[in-house]
């Protein structure tokens, strides 16, 4: 492959969605930390229907598999229960991160949690043990995996700065409410 001057290389693919993009491969703590409460309760709920309808049917139509056979069989589907419940609930979690379900409350909390991070000098996304390189690799692996979620649970553990969003944002943000202490502080007074 040339990489002649007039070459152009897309880094990261952005897919078009309806609301806007806050980060294409978040953190899975931050994943997590914006979760809202019908999030939790759509995974409680996804995590109870395996073993609540397995229950349902030995009790309408007995198996009749013997001593200790159906108590297996609840603990096997409370696991698989509580797996598929963490999925459904990480999963409606992140795709506000992807801009593909209505994220309002979500823009806000990046903006705020990303201004304070600017405004105390910290690194919008973290530090990181890993080499630059290490960082891409990790990204281009997990970047949009909860698309895929379901087949292959892959999270983001890796704090790096490819996160397919212009993060000048967030410095503008934060150059603006400085300047507005700044004045607050000052009396108002712009001349000074």
């Amino acid at each position: 492959m040339s990489t002649t001057p007039g070459n152009t290389y897309t880094i990261s693919k952005q897919i078009k969605t309806e609301y806007p993009l806050i980060d294409n491969d978040p953190h899975f703590k931050r994943v997590i930390r914006y979760a809202r409460p019908s999030d939790y309760l759509h995974g409680v709920v996804a995590a109870a229907a395996g073993p609540g309808l397995l229950y349902a049917m030995e009790r309408f139509a007995p198996s009749y598999v013997g001593k200790g056979g159906v108590a297996q069989t609840m603990r096997l589907g409370g696991a698989m229960g509580l797996c598929g419940g963490f999925i459904y609930f990480y999963q409606r979690s992140i795709l506000r991160f992807y801009g593909m379900s209505e994220n309002a409350r979500e823009v806000q909390m990046d903006m705020r949690e990303m201004v304070d991070k600017v405004k105390r000098g910290e690194p919008i996304y973290g530090e990181s043990q890993l080499t630059p390189a290490m960082q891409g690799v990790a990204a281009r692996q997990s970047r949009y995996s909860a698309l895929f979620l379901a087949v292959l649970p892959w999270f983001n553990f890796v704090n790096h700065s490819q996160h397919g969003v212009d993060t000048a944002k967030y410095y503008r943000q934060a150059e603006r409410e400085l300047e507005a202490e700044r004045l607050a502080r000052e009396g108002g007074n712009p001349s000074q």
